[in-house]
């Protein structure tokens, strides 16, 4: 029995968006297309913003019509916007009723996009606004880049230099659709980024570590927040399915054919006072780090309603970040950024009901 799908049929169509380079090419080749459409189709799409067949003035009538019946080019646009003090952009974007967020952040150098994956996230990390919002569904490929191009769209003639999978959501948990999306990513005729540009920050899903090194080399941050698994498995219940050991082995793994993290591997590393914060828990660090080519950063806890975290002081944290030092690790201190919008890392929800609105 035949069992291939016609989509006319079905009245379904195909979004393009939801596509990598090569299964463009493969769904173009049987609608009839040449190859090199593909080609055309994506420099259409990622270059010149255009979603509209009939405007893409190099692909035949055959074909255009055939797109038409099959396919489509379908953005999920941004509908609300907040611009904090600090020059941090964050947009919200409705899906179904159900809300992600996206933030922009301008530095002197350099200007990066954090982006989610999931709608909300089914860790639940303590210490993070989105895990305790809990999780509704990944997001689709097409969800995840139109982030991007909205925020081009947006930006005009400021270029994004840096894209970072550092939103809501774990982005291992949606591993299939993100790597697509990093395909789409780095792919010369889509964003062309270099995988030095991209990260993808993940709490530690030791197999998908693994899985996702055998596939694609980008830019690798580990969300450890704790230098024993006695603390971690407090405030990261994930801990408990994959724990530090696990964790540093499948990073030792990656590292060994990653040409993207040849400066070492970030470790993310969030200041909860008297949890993490001691001159001890500095040097347990130092010390489950000594084999990891990494560099630390260390995030002050960003507050959020109905939390009992308080974070550590610009003392401990200073006083933290030299015992690391010390010990010959690169360390850094992240600035606050968009605070005031909630915009900060560990405060995305998605709901902005409480928040000065932007309408676009």
């Amino acid at each position: 029995m035949d069992k291939t799908i016609n989509l006319n049929v079905l009245n379904t169509q195909v979004n393009l968006l939801d596509l990598d380079f090569k299964n463009i090419q493969l769904f173009l080749a049987s609608i009839g297309a040449k190859i090199f459409t593909a080609e055309q189709i994506i420099q259409w799409i990622y270059s010149h913003n255009c979603y509209d067949f009939n405007k893409m003035s190099n692909i035949s009538k055959k074909i255009k019509k055939k797109l038409h019946q099959t396919s489509c080019i379908k953005t999920s646009n941004f509908s609300e916007e907040q611009i904090s003090s600090d020059g941090t952009i964050k947009w919200v974007t409705s899906l179904n009723n159900q809300k992600i967020e996206t933030v922009y952040i301008p530095e002197k150098k350099r200007s990066t996009l954090c982006i989610s994956s999931q709608i909300g996230c089914s860790l639940k990390c303590d210490f993070c606004a989105t895990g305790k919002q809990g999780f509704n569904r990944n997001l689709k490929v097409s969800e995840i880049i139109s982030q991007i191009l909205q925020a081009k769209k947006k930006l005009k003639n400021t270029k994004i230099t840096n894209i970072v999978f550092m939103g809501m959501g774990e982005p291992l948990l949606n591993l299939n659709n993100v790597i697509t999306a990093l395909k789409i990513i780095l792919n010369i005729n889509g964003f062309g980024l270099s995988k030095r540009r991209i990260t993808l920050s993940t709490a530690g899903i030791a197999p998908a570590i693994d899985k996702l090194n055998k596939i694609i080399d980008i830019n690798l941050a580990i969300s450890l927040h704790a230098p024993n698994n006695n603390i971690r498995n407090l405030i990261m219940p994930i801990n408990k399915i994959y724990n530090i050991e696990s964790i540093l082995s499948a990073v030792s793994r990656y590292l060994k054919n990653s040409n993207a993290n040849r400066n070492g591997v970030t470790i993310e590393y969030v200041m909860l006072k008297n949890i993490n914060d001691s001159i001890k828990n500095a040097q347990e660090l130092a010390y489950i780090l000594k084999k990891i080519p990494s560099k630390i950063n260390l995030i002050p806890w960003n507050s959020f309603k109905n939390s009992n975290f308080i974070s550590s002081t610009n003392s401990n944290i200073n006083t933290f970040a030299n015992i690391l030092r010390k010990k010959g690790f690169n360390t850094t201190i992240r600035k606050n950024r968009g605070q005031d919008i909630n915009a900060a890392c560990g405060q995305l929800t998605g709901n902005i009901i409480n928040y000065r609105k932007n309408h676009l």
